[in-house]
Formats: structure tokens, sequence, C-alpha cells
């Protein structure tokens, strides 16, 4: 592979970038405009050419695509910037903070005919992608319900709330498991204890045109780590665990009517589902240069990111509408 994708910020999440992009061969430069960043980042990473003048990227032919790894409130305006000057981006989740931005991305990568790619990484979760044919091949059954569960005390964010810092991830597993572009009918509740106006903690329902419902609990101040997914079928139940050693596991129960017609769960042993041992962001950013290679449309691009995005947003609405009672 030849070195034509540039990183743009190489701070918490950047620096994963970097190492991926560099161990692939595909870094071409990072720009980053925190010196103290930059100082750190060449502990660990010697040889990677650091700028911190944007045009170095911008205008140079060499580089093909960018990866934006910064703060959710630059998402917009940097992938705008990159796409207008014939940069295939990838960008991390969300890919904006409103659908009119999203919708005005997608529009321009259309227009210049750019990959626009969103960084919806457990859509390449190498478990998520065997729970994916299981589903497409019936052995789950018809899906019933969906949850997830995404909890933890850690990074408490200012620049944006724990939805639209956890629940992308999430929204998009639903949206892709049950092959639906958006639910008929989204609802949220959650509260801010820490910084007012914030919210720390949300509940969001969705309901879908197939009578699937789902729901998605997102949580920064839970005393331990969990992200779990939950698919119940009709003939089993998965659930795709990323912080249990065995990611993806199958229940096999079923619920059987006895001769005084009441349902009793006849609880069944669950069994390891194996998959092929990949990591997710590697996984995601090999389909990015592959997809500027190809030209092929990315698995996650931008409508697929402002499919997720029109969910975000009337979650949110329904959040404001809350605090406003």
């Amino acid at each position: 592979m030849n070195r034509t994708i540039a990183l743009i910020g190489a701070g918490y999440w950047g620096k994963n970038h970097l190492k991926n992009l560099e161990k692939m061969g595909v870094l071409h430069s990072v720009f980053e405009p925190s010196g103290n960043m930059v100082l750190k980042r060449k502990k660990d990473f010697p040889g990677v050419t650091y700028v911190d003048d944007e045009s170095h990227i911008l205008n140079n032919p060499e580089i093909e695509g960018v990866v934006i790894a910064v703060p959710a409130s630059l998402h917009f305006e940097m992938a705008r910037r990159y796409l207008q000057a014939g940069k295939d981006v990838l960008v991390e989740k969300p890919l904006a903070l409103t659908v009119s931005e999203g919708e005005e991305l997608v529009k321009i990568a259309k227009k210049r005919k750019r990959i626009l790619m969103v960084g919806h990484i457990l859509r390449y979760h190498p478990a998520v992608v065997r729970l994916r044919k299981l589903i497409d091949a019936g052995e789950i059954g018809d899906i019933r319900y969906i949850y997830s569960n995404r909890l933890n005390i850690g990074k408490l964010r200012i620049e944006e709330n724990v939805l639209w810092s956890f629940a992308p991830h999430d929204i998009s597993l639903i949206l892709m498991l049950l092959n639906e572009e958006e639910p008929l009918k989204v609802d949220a509740h959650g509260g801010a204890y820490v910084n007012p106006g914030i919210f720390d903690t949300t509940l969001t329902t969705l309901e879908f045109a197939n009578g699937v419902k789902s729901h998605i609990f997102v949580n920064w101040l839970h005393p331990f780590k969990e992200q779990k997914l939950v698919v119940v079928g009709s003939k089993k139940m998965a659930v795709f665990d990323d912080v249990g050693e065995e990611k993806l596991r199958v229940y096999p129960h079923k619920i059987e009517i006895d001769e005084q017609n009441i349902p009793v769960a006849r609880k069944a042993e669950s069994i390891a589902v194996d998959f092929e041992k990949k990591e997710p962001l590697r996984e995601e950013l090999l389909h990015f240069a592959q997809c500027i290679k190809t030209r092929e449309t990315p698995e996650t691009d931008g409508s697929e990111g402002l499919r997720v995005l029109r969910v975000l947003e009337k979650a949110q609405d329904c959040l404001l509408n809350e605090v406003k009672r």
C-alpha cells in the first residue's frame, strides 16, 4: 500500500488510528496543532511526519484520504473542508452534530465523488460480523427485541453528552441487524448529574415498522464497565459482550406452553460462537483504504451515518423537552 492517508488529530483516540495506519504502511503524515501532543506521540512514533499547518494536508496531491479524529464539535467543519479539497474522508462518530450538517456532508461527497465514511467501529468487529451472518441465516429466528447497555465510570465529556458519545455505536448496530432505515418512533429519558445540561445517563427506546422494539441504555456514571448487545429471537438469543472474554454467545432457550396453557421457560446451556480474531479498528481502516482504491461504497458511508444522526437528533429533542417540563 502507498502512504496516501493523513491523520487529523493525534489525541485520545487519534493515537490508536496513528498506530494502525503506521502499521498498515499507509500513513503519510499527521496534522496535530498541539506541540505537547506531538512530543508525546513522537516518543512512540518517531519516524512519522507531523505538521501543525493544515495546508500541508489540504493542498498535498499525494494525500488521497484523511482520517478525522478530533472532538465531535469539529467533525462537520473539518470533514467539509477536506471533502471540498478533494480528499476521501473517514470521520469519527458522530458524522456531525445536526441532521442538516450531515445532509450537507453527504451532498458534498456525492457532488465531488468522494468517499465519506463514518467510524462506527463495531460494524467491523468480527463478532458482530458473525452475529449478522447468524441472523441472516435464520439461526436466531425472527428478531423480537434488541437491547444494549454501554456503561462505564470513565471519561466524562463536556463537549458532548453520553447519548452522542456512546449511543451511535448501538444505533448503528440495531439498524443494521434489523435491516431498517429508521425507527417509526424514538423516545428518550435521561439525567444530568455532574454538569447541568450535559446528560450523563440516557435510556432511548426505538420502535420499528416490523413490530420490533429496542432500547439503548448508556451511562458514564456506572460502577463498572459493561458493553453488551442482546438479540432476542424466536428460536434463540444472542449476546455480544465486547468486554467479556467470550465476545459472542448464543442461548438456545425456549418458551413452551404447558398443559395449563401457561408459558414456561426451558433454559439451555449457552454456546460460545467462534469467529476470526481481528482488531476492529484495523478492519475499519483497511476497509477505508480499500474503498479509496476501488471506489466502492463503505459499509458505514455518509448515508448510514446520516440515518444514525437522525435517531440521535430525535432522542436529543426528547431529552431537551424533558428538561423543559
